[in-house]
């Protein structure tokens, strides 16, 4: 798994700022909501332009990263 399967970092996008690909949604949206209690779904609902794929490569990116 490529992180820039599902993550964009690009200057001219949000200033650099992590987005899911394809959006302008910051991946820190994600786990901001997730801090807060908000389900998965939640999170989806409220930025329907994020792919749940994307948010699900994330996630696993995330916990491989954490776990190598």
């Amino acid at each position: 798994m490529n992180k820039h399967d599902f993550v964009t970092i690009d200057a001219d996008i949000m200033h650099g700022v992590p987005v899911f690909k394809g959006t302008r949604v910051p991946i820190e949206t994600l786990f901001d909501y997730l801090a807060t209690g908000s389900s998965i779904d939640e999170f989806l609902d409220d930025f329907p332009t994020v792919p749940k794929p994307c948010v699900e490569m994330t996630l696993d990116y995330c916990k491989q990263t954490l776990a190598a």
